[in-house]
């Protein structure tokens, strides 16, 4: 078979697709010059193998687009240990269960605010007036960005999501170049930001961080500004299609919606099937540093393989019945966060969000409805999540 990502078919609906090469090219050497990899067991393997590695992705980006996109390769999302290791430890403590945890009464808030203001028009686009908004509050409160500015940057974020997928693109599309511009947007927001900052420091991240930078050792001045742009990006991307992909779920399969309203305490494992049922992230991307052997097949140093953390977790032989929606699934032991050294470092966060809104949801308002039979899909093959959604209440 020929696996194009580019096809709508793939886009609306990437799970047929993901069986079939499951089942006749497990490791698939596409035409667009990269590995793909299905199998719960290959793509669990390649996250933890320390052979296929980080950091040489931006230099095949830089190549394959001619340019080096600014900051790419130098957050810790880019980069292989120690460099990893270092710039995780920076910020990790600042996501740990139980800092998350205290978080939760300030998330309902944010919830019942958002619901609030929607009430009276008994219809909304969950992704614009719920979905994206929460996340990104969260994260500005966190981080220490003002929440003014989330209209101005909500853009390049697209953009740079987008931009994600510039290894599968022709190297002129307009995705890289706007991708490329909107990080530099992004940069030049922040190096306003730091310099306000550093004039007037706060107890907030990104104070916290300058501090880092400027003891010399511990962050270099263009990798705190490409862990700013990290935190801003991740810390509500993951979270929006969580929410909008979840909803979408539990709408299309109402016994389980009903299940889940009638027994809020099983929200947990709802979210975990909720993330493993049509998750956030479809695939990452690793370079083996030395010829590598995989399902029978030679995958040479420097070419590039993506693992797809969508098909994983459809794959019969670690899910039974992988397409049947179950809420209270048990052994569910996805990979929607990924796994290894670069397991999602906000992944606490996410899961207290996700579930917090969609159980607000389902209990204040339990007319929710689609408005439509055909919602839109981003067009993006990394981030699977909806352009909007619109519902009625």
């Amino acid at each position: 078979m020929q696996f194009n990502p580019m096809d709508p078919e793939f886009v609306a609906d990437p799970y047929p697709t993901y069986h079939r090469l499951r089942a006749e090219d497990p490791v698939h050497h596409s035409p667009l010059g990269f590995w793909v990899l299905s199998r719960y067991e290959d793509v669990v393997w390649s996250l933890r193998d320390p052979r296929l590695i980080k950091e040489p992705i931006a230099a095949f980006v830089a190549a394959r687009l001619g340019q080096a996109p600014p900051g790419l390769g130098l957050s810790m999302l880019d980069r292989d240990p120690p460099d990893h290791t270092r710039l995780r430890g920076l910020v990790s403590k600042a996501f740990t269960p139980r800092v998350v945890e205290q978080l939760r009464p300030r998330i309902q808030q944010i919830v019942d605010g958002l619901l609030d203001k929607a009430a009276t028009a008994r219809q909304m686009d969950l992704i614009e007036e719920f979905a994206y908004p929460l996340p990104v509050v969260v994260i500005c409160e966190m981080l220490g960005v003002p929440l003014a500015d989330h209209e101005r940057f909500k853009g390049w974020g697209l953009d740079v999501a987008r931009g994600l997928d510039s290894i599968m693109l022709p190297p002129d599309s307009e995705v890289a170049v706007r991708s490329i511009e909107s990080r530099r947007a992004l940069s030049a927001y922040f190096r306003e930001l730091i310099a306000e900052r550093r004039a007037h420091p706060r107890d907030d991240m990104l104070t916290g961080l300058i501090v880092a930078e400027e003891a010399g050792d511990k962050l270099s001045t263009d990798e705190l500004m490409a862990t700013c742009i990290l935190l801003l990006l991740a810390g509500h991307e993951t979270t929006v299609n969580l929410i909008g992909n979840g909803t979408l779920a539990l709408l299309r399969h109402p016994e389980q919606r009903e299940r889940l309203r009638n027994d809020p305490g099983m929200i947990g494992s709802a979210v975990e099937e909720l993330l493993r049922y049509d998750g956030p992230v479809q695939r990452t991307a690793r370079i083996p540093s030395e010829d590598i052997t995989v399902g029978g097949k030679t995958i040479g140093k420097g070419e590039m393989v993506m693992p797809f953390i969508g098909a994983a977790d459809r794959d019969p032989a670690q899910f039974p019945d992988p397409d049947r929606l179950d809420i209270g699934r048990t052994d569910n032991r996805h990979i929607a966060f990924g796994w290894g050294i670069h397991f999602c470092l906000g992944a606490p966060l996410a899961r207290v969000e996700g579930q917090i809104a969609i159980n607000t949801l389902l209990r204040r308002l339990p007319a929710l409805a689609l408005a439509t039979d055909r919602p839109e899909f981003r067009q993006s093959l990394t981030l699977r999540g909806l352009a909007s959604l619109p519902v009625t209440f």
